[in-house]
């Protein structure tokens, strides 16, 4: 019996989307068992786990001293191991419903932009949450995979997946990544935007939450058919007494257009060192949007116009990487070529 053979048979393997701004963890032949935002509260007097997820998120800007709520992924990659290792852990046995008889392998989704040093990081935070073996895939090839895109063909595929710290655009061909292009610009952009704006624009100071809430409701990269607007809830930064004022998705779009424009800009750069083969089967088949990101109002059109080009968001975007993730778990033989080389020690 071969390695692979083996790791198709294990029924408590995982597949985990380690996001900035979500983590979504798949079990073989269970589908999609945890979506949690990427967030710990922890105390500060026994260093324990008070909350993970959304327990956690909901004390975002409204923590004592006593507590501390940590984002331990910035950027796609880890920025605080000791953190991430936890609620890894945590992850982990939640979705093994604390039956850890046999450690599972997992697969871990990762920016194509990654480094090896990161890679390793990655590894040893899932090694010592409780992974029997790790393996990791990137986020454009699980994103292709999770749209049913035909990547193991001599045909140029193009994704791009938005997530809450980076944006990730790769042309998929033979199985694998000819090129690609990573910016660390996504959903947390997006809202330090909005943020920065009303600041600026309305002398109101907002909170992360609350600029999130601002940019799904009413958020928007393309004109809409109707524009819409909402009541936002700040402090004052004259008078520092709390307010109310009316804002617009117009003044939104403003506040958005710069980060837009940064990931054109990206897709340009990658068409600029793709070969025109592949280029021609994208002006086919065109662009597809992934991630979280994906869901801004008219951002399909938005980029479709700039580059002159068929633009689509997946079903279910947000959990386009880690269902792709689990296909790799429920077929490895068929898709072991999308794995990353394993790191050796």
């Amino acid at each position: 019996m071969s390695f692979f053979d083996l790791f198709g048979m294990m029924a408590n393997d995982i597949a985990i989307d380690l996001g900035t701004a979500n983590t979504l963890v798949y079990k073989k032949n269970s589908g999609i068992v945890i979506d949690e935002p990427s967030v710990v509260a922890v105390s500060n007097d026994s260093k324990k786990i008070i909350a993970i997820g959304h327990q956690a998120k909901v004390m975002l800007g409204k923590n004592p001293d006593e507590v501390r709520v940590i984002k331990p992924l910035k950027d796609g990659v880890i920025a605080d191991f000791q953190v991430t290792e936890l609620m890894l852990r945590n992850l982990i046995m939640r979705a093994q419903k604390k039956r850890l008889l046999v450690r599972p392998r997992v697969i871990v989704c990762v920016p194509s932009g990654i480094t090896e040093v990161e890679k390793r990081a990655v590894r040893d935070s899932a090694l010592h949450a409780g992974a029997r073996e790790v393996f990791l895939i990137s986020e454009p090839v699980a994103a292709a995979i999770g749209a049913d895109l035909p990547i193991d063909q001599a045909f140029g595929n193009m994704v791009m997946d938005i997530g809450g710290g980076t944006s990730e655009i790769g042309v998929i061909s033979l199985s694998h990544i000819v090129v690609h292009n990573s910016i660390r610009v996504g959903g947390d952009k997006l809202d330090t935007d909005v943020i920065s704006y009303l600041r600026k624009k309305n002398n109101l100071h907002v909170g992360l939450q609350t600029a999130e809430k601002i940019k799904m409701q009413i958020g928007s990269a393309y004109p809409l058919k109707q524009e819409l607007a909402m009541d936002v809830r700040g402090r004052d930064i004259v008078s520092g007494f709390p307010v109310t004022i009316k804002i617009t998705s117009e003044e939104i779009r403003e506040a958005l257009s710069e980060t837009v424009a940064t990931m054109i800009d990206a897709i340009k750069r990658l068409f600029e060192r793709t070969a025109p083969e592949l280029s021609a089967d994208i002006a086919e088949r065109g662009i597809f949007l992934t991630g979280g990101g994906a869901l801004l109002k008219g951002l399909d059109e938005k980029i479709s116009k700039t580059v002159d080009l068929p633009v689509y968001v997946v079903p279910d975007p947000l959990e386009c990487v880690v269902k792709g993730a689990g296909k790799v778990l429920d077929d490895v033989d068929r898709y072991r070529e999308v794995l990353i080389k394993r790191i050796e020690d």
